[in-house]
């Protein structure tokens, strides 16, 4: 299909076309203080396709004074509940009304297919009207008390938040920040990563034309190493939530202690997705190959660690193989591409890099394992069979398409295997024994276990990691602690 004529494409190549986009801090679009601007590249053609305001500090510092005046301010403290989730439900019909344009611009800007950005969207609608319905229900407590005392608590908002999103899915990871935090009565700081900021740009569009208060959303666009480490040390910022790799969350944690700020992040992986022989193994191999084929492998729950039960160890390994040198990759806007560019040069360079890894360290490499195509950056689904649990790409979070089969012989071998990394967020067991499903998935350290399925995410479900997978929940009612804050009321009745 020509890419023009897909719908939504003219709304978002006129988007495009208006010039260099700027910074939302305090209900306008500003030009970064600096006046520079950077590239924003098409990962499928590795063209650019705009630019972007090159934010940094003193950008932050002017978006934190915003937020805090909007906080402050009746306009948004004083409103009632009712108000701010007509707020969130209006941006989810405005979501929904620009659907096809925000898809199209999302697979432009990271390389996810469009028939898997659709579905982003909509789960976008989703979670802001989920949020919407939280407004009324932040209920206190009334505490039993002395006859001449009245004791009772108030959840309230923290304040100013910052927000820092990865590439890999920027629109639906701005919804799962900026939707709780508003719903709370909070005021935001978002930083989009520096590779995909077109549609946070966008929904900051949205946000304004929902009418929002001046300041209650912000969005900076810029680096890591200037705007983001800018909203982790600031000391105006009252929550810090962070989207992305351990080795950056653990600095945004140390960045955070100069006033004790709440930080709450969502890190890397490396799920283990344990098929034992008794499983529905049509099933499980459909299921495998997405696991770590879904948007390139890069997503923190891919499934890149798989392992399987001695018995059927090399059947399943040959299936697993063929399917993903069948797996259809090609251009993101057509429609039967299922697996699109890896986002950027630096990560397509680390992926391959991780090939002679798995090589070097005796796996053997069954199919991929190179560059797909002449032009973007797109690598051909890999896997590696023979592999040890300890070797380099079982255990470090590749970030591509790329499989490591291991064999287990029992139980405790899949537990004691799977377990044994620095990671904790996710995991998939394969079995027809109901019993054997609950014994291990109850001992996987992860936050997240699924069952004879892969990838189900809901935004009614609590979300995060164990171990270096991170500190927090989001999405659920539990994510609701992390943008609100208790007081204890006592009032004397004796006077």
């Amino acid at each position: 299909m020509n890419a023009i004529l897909l719908p939504g494409a003219q709304a978002a190549q006129s988007f495009l076309a208006g010039g260099p986009k700027k910074l939302l801090i305090g209900g306008e679009w500003l030009p970064a203080k600096s006046g520079k601007t950077f590239a924003t590249i098409n990962p499928a053609t590795e063209g650019t396709i705009g630019h972007a305001a090159e934010g940094g500090k003193e950008d932050v510092d002017a978006a934190v004074v915003a937020a805090r005046r909007a906080f402050e301010s009746s306009d948004w403290s004083g409103i009632d509940p009712h108000q701010r989730g007509l707020y969130l439900l209006k941006i989810a019909d405005l979501v929904e009304r620009h659907s096809e344009e925000l898809a199209y611009l999302e697979t432009l800007n990271n390389g996810t297919p469009i028939s898997f950005t659709r579905g982003a969207v909509a789960e976008v609608a989703r979670i802001f009207r989920y949020y919407a319905g939280w407004p009324t229900k932040l209920y206190g407590e009334t505490n039993p008390s002395a006859s001449n005392v009245f004791n009772f608590t108030l959840r309230e908002p923290v304040g100013v938040c910052g927000q820092i999103i990865p590439w890999n899915g920027p629109l639906s990871m701005a919804a799962w920040k900026i939707a709780p935090a508003l719903a709370c009565g909070n005021t935001t700081v978002l930083k989009p990563a520096e590779q995909t900021p077109i549609t946070a740009i966008r929904l900051g569009e949205l946000i304004l034309e929902a009418g929002l208060p001046p300041g209650v959303v912000n969005i900076v666009t810029g680096f890591g190493e200037t705007a983001g480490a800018a909203i982790a040390s600031h000391l105006g910022i009252d929550k810090v939530a962070f989207t992305g790799s351990t080795e950056v969350g653990k600095a945004i944690l140390r960045a955070s202690t100069g006033n004790l700020k709440r930080v709450t992040l969502e890190l890397g992986g490396k799920s283990p997705n344990v098929i034992f022989a008794d499983a529905d193994i049509e099933k499980a191999l459909n299921a495998s190959v997405g696991a770590f084929c879904f948007l390139s492998g890069q997503v923190c729950v891919a499934g890149t660690r798989v392992f399987v039960q001695h018995g059927i160890y090399e059947k399943f390994a040959e299936e697993l193989t063929k399917r993903a040198a069948q797996f259809p990759v090609g251009d993101p806007l057509e429609a039967q591409t299922m697996m699109g560019p890896l986002v950027s040069r630096e990560q397509f360079d680390r992926v391959n890099s991780y090939f002679e890894v798995g090589r070097s360290d005796g796996a053997a490499l069954r199919t991929g394992g190179k560059r797909w195509g002449e032009k973007g950056y797109f690598v051909e689904p890999t896997v590696f069979g023979d592999v040890k649990n300890g070797m380099r790409i079982a255990q470090e979070e590749i970030f591509g398409p790329v499989a490591a089969v291991i064999p287990f012989k029992d139980e405790d071998d899949a537990v004691l295997q799977a377990n044994d990394t620095q990671y904790g967020l996710a995991a998939a067991v394969w079995t027809r024994d109901v019993s054997r499903a609950h014994r291990v998935g109850r001992a996987l350290k992860a936050g997240t276990v699924w069952v004879n399925t892969y990838m189900h995410v809901d935004s009614i479900s609590p979300f995060g990691g164990y171990k270096q997978s991170g500190i927090g929940r989001e999405l659920g009612a539990h994510s609701i602690d992390a943008y609100t804050q208790m007081k204890s009321m006592y009032v004397d009745l004796s006077t």
